[in-house]
Formats: C-alpha cells, sequence, structure tokens
C-alpha cells in the first residue's frame, strides 16, 4: 500500500469539549499524537468556508468564497445566495466565471493516487471541497465523480445515525478498498445538533458521544490498515466551535433605518448574514453611503466590532467582490442554561428571529474560533505544536506527508 492521508472533521467541535468524560476516544487520541495547542479558525468561522480553506490550504483572500451566505453580482447590482444550496456553484460560475480562484487537494492529487470526500454537512460544503470535480465527492443531495459525473447520493440521514452509516462506509468502501491519496470525512455532528440544542444539554453531549464513536471506528480502520504495512496519516479536527444565541438583529432594516432604503431594495448595498457576524457589500456608487454608516453601526451595543480595508486584510479576507465591511456580533458573559458562559447576538435571515439559547457561529469570538487539530503516525512522536495553527495548515501538511508540493497555498505544514 502506498501513503495515504485521512483527514476526518468533526463539524463545529470547539476544542473545550475535547475531554476525557464527553470524548474519550478524541482525549485518548491526543495523548498518542501531535496536538496543535493553538488551533483557530478561519473568518468566517462557518462550514462552507472552511471547507474550501481546508481544500485549498488557503484564506478566503485567496479562494474567494466569502461564507456561508455570499453576495454576487448579478444585473445592476447584488444578491445574496445560500452557499450550501446544491446549485449555488452555478450561480457563482455565473456571476464571477469560476469557483474556488486557487487549486484545491482534489485536483493537486489527481494524477497523484487521487482525493475521496464523504461529507454529511450541507451541499454547498461538501461540494467545495472540490467545487470543480477533480476527485470524488459523495453527499446525500447528490454524489460526483472527475468530470462531473453524476452517482448514487449517500443513502444517509442528516444526523448523528447518518454520520454513523457514513462513516462505516467509508471506512470499507474509501480506506479499505479504494484507497486513494487523500480521503476526507466531514461528519455533521455535533454541529448540526447544537443549530437545534444549547451547548451544553443532553442533545450536545450526545452529538459529542456520537461523533467520537465515529473517530473511533476510522482509528481502528487505520490501525488496521497499518498493521497491513500501509503508511497512513490520520488528522482528526474540526472547522470551528460554537456560541450560544443571545439574541438576533436585522442588520437589513438597521441599514435602511440609516438612509439607506432604496440601496437596500435595488441590492446596491448587501448584507450577508454569517450567524455571529456578517459581511456588508455596496456597488462602487453606493459604498461611500455604506461606508457613512459605519460609526452609528458601531456605536450599537450589539455589535462588537467592525473591519475594513487594511483589517480585513488582517483577517485573512480581502476587501473585493463588493465586499466592504466585516461586523462581528457582541457577545455577553452570562451563561446559558447549561452553564456555558457567553451569549452573541446574531444576524437575522430573512428576517426570521433566531432561537434563543441554541448554537451559532461565524465571526471572531472566542469559542467560536477555536476547533482543534491532531496528526496521528507511527513516525510522528506524541507531543504539542505550540506556535500558531489553522485550518490552512491542514492541506499542506497532507500534502507533504505523500510527498507532493503544496506551493501557493497560505499555510505550511505542521511535519
Amino acid at each position: 500500500m502506498t501513503k495515504a492521508a485521512v483527514f476526518v472533521c468533526c463539524d463545529g467541535l470547539g476544542v473545550d469539549w475535547v475531554t476525557a468524560e464527553r470524548t474519550p476516544v478524541l482525549q485518548a487520541l491526543a495523548r498518542q499524537s501531535l496536538w496543535c495547542a493553538d488551533h483557530r479558525a478561519v473568518f468566517p468561522s462557518v462550514t462552507r468556508v472552511s471547507a474550501a480553506s481546508v481544500a485549498t490550504g488557503c484564506h478566503p483572500a485567496r479562494h474567494g468564497l466569502h461564507g456561508n451566505r455570499m453576495a454576487l453580482a448579478e444585473g445592476d447590482g447584488f444578491v445574496v445566495r445560500d452557499v450550501g444550496r446544491p446549485d449555488f456553484r452555478d450561480h457563482m460560475r455565473r456571476a464571477t466565471g469560476g469557483t474556488l480562484e486557487v487549486p484545491t487537494l482534489a485536483e493537486r492529487t489527481a494524477n497523484a493516487g487521487g482525493c475521496i470526500a464523504f461529507s454529511n454537512v450541507s451541499p454547498g460544503a461538501a461540494y467545495f471541497l472540490d467545487p470543480d470535480n477533480f476527485g470524488y465527492v459523495h453527499h446525500r443531495a447528490g454524489s460526483f465523480a472527475p468530470g462531473g459525473r453524476s452517482l448514487e447520493p449517500l443513502a444517509v440521514s442528516h444526523d448523528t445515525a447518518g454520520d454513523e452509516a457514513m462513516t462505516a462506509r467509508f471506512c470499507d468502501e474509501v480506506l479499505r478498498q479504494r484507497r486513494p491519496a487523500i480521503a476526507v470525512l466531514w461528519l455533521t455532528d455535533p454541529d448540526h445538533t447544537l443549530h437545534g440544542a444549547p451547548l451544553g444539554s443532553p442533545q450536545h453531549l450526545a452529538a459529542l458521544r456520537g461523533a467520537d464513536a465515529c473517530v473511533g471506528t476510522v482509528v481502528e480502520t487505520v490501525a488496521a490498515l497499518r498493521r497491513e504495512g500501509g503508511e497512513v496519516l490520520l488528522a482528526v479536527g474540526s472547522d470551528h466551535g460554537q456560541e450560544t444565541i443571545g439574541d438576533g438583529v436585522d442588520l437589513d432594516g438597521w441599514l435602511a433605518r440609516q438612509g439607506l432604503p432604496r440601496e437596500i431594495a435595488a441590492g446596491a448595498v448587501a448584507v450577508a448574514g454569517q450567524g455571529t457576524a456578517a459581511l456588508l457589500y455596496a456597488t462602487s456608487a453606493a459604498r461611500a453611503a455604506l461606508i457613512g454608516v459605519l460609526d452609528r453601526l458601531r456605536a450599537e451595543p450589539w455589535v462588537g466590532d467592525v473591519v475594513v480595508g487594511e483589517e480585513l486584510a488582517r483577517l485573512g479576507f480581502a476587501p473585493s467582490g463588493g465586499v466592504v465591511a466585516a461586523v462581528n456580533m457582541a457577545r455577553r458573559a452570562e451563561a446559558n442554561d447549561y452553564g456555558v458562559p457567553g451569549r452573541r447576538w446574531t444576524v437575522m435571515e430573512d428576517g426570521k428571529r433566531p432561537v434563543i439559547g441554541w448554537g451559532q457561529h461565524g465571526g471572531w469570538g472566542p469559542d467560536e474560533t477555536r476547533p482543534f487539530l491532531l496528526l496521528n503516525a507511527p513516525q510522528l512522536a506524541p507531543g504539542r505544536v505550540e506556535r500558531p495553527t489553522a485550518l490552512v495548515d491542514i492541506a499542506p501538511t497532507l500534502l507533504d506527508f505523500l510527498g507532493l508540493p503544496a506551493d501557493g497555498m497560505d499555510g505550511r505544514s505542521l511535519l
């Protein structure tokens, strides 16, 4: 067996929830692995952007996918679209001429063993692991082979049980039989559960146990492959953490009340909500009007910060494609009903008020930006990587293990 690199993502599993009691498999694996002690999410801290950053080794400033929701220039203004929908790539291609602006792992390994991804999150998050079909992406909304040939969808449910079924098939079909150079397993939990339950709740703890069990299944399979002589790097991590919803704000409505109702209605100014953050877009004609209200926006009690220009670049985000500013919603210190500290204001989408107490993410708050990452291989001595690491370091690490170049990436190998 040639070398193989496996990445498992436990979506939404913040580092503070990796404990011996809640996730015993992960805790035991961490003791045998290289543990990234200061691992960080990208901005926005959402799954669809995270998938693109994991796949490319680049921040959004480089790969060009803006968020879970993204405004596209269509006609004379912007239309905010849900990146999670299966047809988003088609809208993006029509508006921008393409999808991601840099190569993915699937493209880089297309002639070097290939890449196969199994994902149980939103269709958009799955497809942006390989948006132009250089490898295989398997998802319950539809699966694709190289060249875009359609395959049977994954017959799994969008929950913990679906994760378990997907993991079993991944281990048998992908790791044992097909054996690509890079294999990606992206679990929906605990993130999916937390969008309908509080942090620390029985539902959350059950979702943690489910994700932990899936990791255990992969660990057992990788161990068997190694006993057969395979050289396998196992990377296990998450893409972001979660925080508690404290309230919701209609940011479109607020901008309209500041004197921009025509701009909002025409799409000259647009808000792409990212949960606990938002991206503000404007056409060149409306840019000055939007900038003119940002100081008032900063003064609102439900706003934590508003950044523009070079400050956006420091977040790994580019003021391009019409993006003028990023808004991080404010955080209150009080705990939720299960004793988890911190409550966040969130950006309402389509006028729908969020459920107070449930989980959310998307900005640069203290918990949502702290995922975890560990690397396990026989030749890697257990220990800690003390330097700051991020999602963009995953792709160059996998390629480095395989002996393949990782030129042009923002991240660097952790090996």
